[in-house]
C-alpha cells in the first residue's frame, strides 16, 4: 500500500522563541572568543545563520506524541489489539522479525512507529529545517552557567558559557504523507502542547530554555490520485469507483478496497466534513483542500477535525 502516494498533508509553521532557546552544536570550535556551547550554524541566504534542524523537532515531536500514546494506552504490546500502544525498543525490538509480510509488520507496529517508522517500516512524516525569516531580527546573547555536583553541593563543571537566541522567528514545514486522520490529529495535539510550553526545544529545558510559540502559517491537504468533478461537487479517485463530497476531509484507508485497509489495520470510514471546498492542484491534475493562517477558520480547524478521529479511536479502544 505505502508504494503509493494517497493522501498528503504540509504544515507551514513558524517557531518564535518565547524565551531563551539553545540547539548546541555538536563540536566546540577553536575560535576562543566564542562561547563553549555555540547555537548550530549553517549557510543559508548568502551567509551564516543559526537554525533548528528538523531532525531534533522531529525527535521532540515523537517524544511528546510517545508521553500522550502511553497516557492513553500503554508502551507493551497489548493483549486487546484496538489498545494504542508506543514501542519500547528494550522490549520489543525482536517482534519485527516475525513476518516478512509487509502489511502484518505494519499492522503490528505501534500507533506512533506506524508515523514515525522504525527498523522495519519507513516514516510518514518529514519535518524541515527551521530557517529565519529575518535574520536581522534574530537576536543572539551570551549566558554563564556552572554544573553542581548532586552528591557534594560544590560546583562539578564550570562556570562555562552558552549561547542562545532571545528573539526571531524560524519557519518550518511539516510533510505527512499516507496518514490517518487520527495520525494528523495526535500531530495537531504535539503542537498545540509545545504551543502551551508543556515541552520544550533543544538545551536545559528543565532550566528555563526551549519554549516556543507555534504560528500556523497555512495547511494543505492534497489527494493526488484523484480529480475534481466541480458539477457534481464531489472528489473521484482514479482507477478505482470513489467518490466522496468535495468538503470530505479523507485518510488513507478511505482510498483502499476494504480487504487491503483490512489487512493493513486502516479504518474505514474516515473522514470528517469541513468548511474548506476542494481546488484542482497544480497543472489541473490532482485535488487539494487548503487552510490559511492560525485563526478558528484556518489551521486549527483542520486539527480540531482530525482529532475528531483521533478522539473515536480512543472511545473504540475504550469500548
Amino acid at each position: 500500500m505505502h508504494k503509493r502516494f494517497v493522501n498528503h498533508c504540509t504544515i507551514n509553521l513558524t517557531l518564535i522563541p518565547d524565551g531563551p532557546i539553545l540547539i548546541k552544536s555538536g563540536k566546540e570550535g577553536a575560535d576562543p572568543t566564542k562561547p563553549d556551547m555555540e547555537f548550530v550554524e549553517t549557510y543559508y541566504a548568502g551567509g551564516r545563520s543559526i537554525y533548528l534542524p528538523g531532525s531534533g523537532l522531529k525527535g521532540a515531536i515523537r517524544a511528546h506524541a510517545e508521553r500522550i500514546i502511553r497516557t492513553v494506552g500503554t508502551d507493551t504490546y497489548p493483549n486487546n489489539p484496538k489498545t494504542l500502544w508506543a514501542n519500547d525498543p528494550l522490549n520489543d525490538k525482536y517482534m519485527y522479525l516475525q513476518s516478512l509480510e509487509a502489511a502484518d509488520i505494519y499492522k503490528k507496529s505501534s500507533f506512533t512507529d506506524q508515523l514515525f517508522g522504525n527498523i522495519a517500516i519507513a516514516s510518514r512524516l518529514r519535518v524541515e529545517d527551521a530557517y529565519p525569516v529575518d535574520y536581522t531580527q534574530i537576536k543572539l546573547e551570551e549566558r554563564n552557567g556552572v554544573a553542581i555536583d548532586r552528591v557534594f553541593g560544590s560546583v562539578a563543571v564550570g562556570p562555562f558559557n552558552y549561547q542562545v537566541c532571545t528573539a526571531g522567528e524560524f519557519r518550518t514545514k511539516i510533510h505527512l504523507k499516507n496518514f490517518t486522520l487520527a495520525q494528523l490529529g495526535l500531530i495537531g495535539l504535539v503542537l498545540r502542547d509545545l504551543n502551551d510550553g508543556w515541552f520544550g526545544l533543544g538545551f536545559a529545558k528543565s532550566r528555563g530554555l526551549g519554549t516556543v510559540t507555534v504560528k500556523y502559517n497555512s495547511a494543505t491537504v492534497q489527494y493526488p490520485g484523484c480529480v475534481l468533478n466541480a458539477e457534481a461537487r464531489k472528489i473521484c479517485q482514479l482507477g478505482n469507483s470513489g467518490e466522496w463530497d468535495w468538503t470530505l476531509l479523507l485518510g488513507a484507508g478511505e482510498f483502499l478496497p476494504d480487504a487491503e485497509a483490512e489487512k493493513y489495520g486502516f479504518l474505514k470510514p474516515d473522514n470528517q466534513p469541513t468548511p474548506i471546498r476542494a481546488e484542482e492542484m497544480n497543472l489541473g491534475f490532482g485535488v487539494q483542500l487548503n487552510w490559511q493562517g492560525d485563526g478558528e477558520a484556518g489551521v486549527p480547524d483542520l486539527f480540531t477535525r482530525a482529532v475528531r478521529a483521533w478522539s473515536q479511536i480512543l472511545r473504540g479502544a475504550a469500548a
